[in-house]
């Protein structure tokens, strides 16, 4: 395990990727936003795997540039994933910012802005053979977006 683990540049772009918007939202939540209503085991849930999926990232040498092979698609996947994941930040922060465009879907993916970075995180995980980072990316996937499809419920 121990010839897996070193500092992941890669991984760490994607960390700050996820993370630019998410500093921003925080001056720009929702106007009806109310975490109180969250279910106590999906943000453990989330929580878990946001550590988790996070180390990986940071944590895997095989999430790291490499020449090109046919390996590379599952980049190429997590990395428009992560593109389109921005996107939805960016039509969100153009909204009203209301619960709505906070749990709007993108390109037929329901709530994107939960969804997206899951799967990219998800397909990011096997680019590098961090076999061990997908539980933790399943884990962050059922807290996330089971919250986020439980705003969208209190949204409609």
């Amino acid at each position: 395990m121990t010839e897996y683990l070193g500092f992941s540049w890669l991984g760490a772009l994607f960390l700050l990727g996820l993370a630019a918007p998410n500093l921003l939202w925080a001056r720009r939540k929702p106007r009806d936003y109310d975490p109180s209503h969250e279910d106590r085991r999906l943000t453990l849930l989330e929580r878990i795997g946001q550590v988790w999926v996070a180390g990986g990232a940071l944590l895997c040498r095989g999430i790291a540039w490499r020449p090109w092979s046919g390996w590379c698609w599952w980049l190429a996947g997590a990395a428009a994933l992560m593109v389109l994941y921005e996107i939805w930040w960016a039509r969100y922060f153009r909204s009203s910012r209301s619960m709505a465009d906070f749990t709007a879907s993108l390109l037929g993916v329901p709530v994107a802005g939960a969804a997206l970075p899951v799967a990219a995180f998800l397909l990011l995980g096997i680019y590098g053979r961090a076999w061990w980072m997908l539980p933790g990316a399943a884990i962050l996937g059922i807290g996330h977006i089971g919250i986020h499809l439980g705003y969208r419920r209190e949204a409609a």
